[in-house]
């Protein structure tokens, strides 16, 4: 697996993400997001985000188990013996996603639309590749365990609260991997993002509704989406 020198030392850099590797490391055994929410007193979304950046550098693996009680198997992880190493010469993706941003401002409207549309359906495909069955097989519980597994791919933590028209889901973003470029580019950004979001909703819900309630780009300590969604 090829990866990037920069994406291995950011990802090591966090020092409770680094220190969780360590930990895996000492205990030769595989762990769950609730043992390692539990042992370092974090929630367990921030807990699987911490695992899932890991598995992206391959310093540990991600596997499920099978329970024998039925249901959907749980995720455990565990150290990779290869570990990695750090490859050179450095690629340089920063000029391209400038040049791609000036070619979209360029090209006016209908690009920005085109990309949102792109964008959408990577998002929605991205979430069909993460069913272990199809959505219409998946009880509501196991829809919003998929979502909170790809939340912490992407960095956001969800929440569910009932009401009387139904169920509403909230999501905070709380590591936009954007952040560097939304002080230039914040107004393509987000609303290419927010689709690559609605994709990955409607892959999973009937979605009534779906609003930022606060956003990075303005000054916001989190991006906040709230969806009105039907069972």
């Amino acid at each position: 697996m090829n990866i990037h020198p920069l994406k291995i030392t950011s990802t090591l850099a966090d020092e409770t993400r680094y220190s969780i590797y360590e930990y895996i490391l000492k205990v030769k055994k595989p762990v769950t997001v609730q043992h390692i929410a539990e042992t370092f007193h974090i929630h367990p979304n921030v807990a699987r985000l911490h695992l899932t950046k890991l598995t992206e550098i391959a310093v540990i693996k991600a596997e499920f188990e099978k329970t024998g009680k039925g249901g959907r198997p749980g995720r455990i992880y565990s150290a990779l013996e290869t570990g990695v190493s750090l490859n050179f010469p450095r690629q340089d993706f920063q000029h391209l996603v400038t040049w791609l941003f000036a070619l979209l401002k360029k090209l006016g409207p209908d690009a920005v639309e085109a990309c949102k549309e792109i964008a959408y359906e990577n998002g929605k495909e991205s979430m069909e590749k993460m069913m272990a069955i199809p959505t219409r097989s998946m009880t509501f519980e196991q829809r919003v365990e998929t979502l909170s597994d790809s939340a912490s791919l992407i960095g956001y933590a969800v929440n569910v609260e009932e009401t009387e028209t139904g169920r509403k889901l909230f999501f905070s973003y709380y590591n936009c991997p954007f952040r560097s470029l939304l002080s230039e580019e914040g107004a393509l950004i987000c609303p290419l993002h927010e689709a690559y979001l609605q994709g990955q909703l409607e892959a999973l819900f009937d979605v009534d509704e779906f609003t930022q309630v606060s956003s990075m780009h303005h000054n916001c300590e989190n991006c906040l989406y709230e969806i009105n969604i039907r069972d």
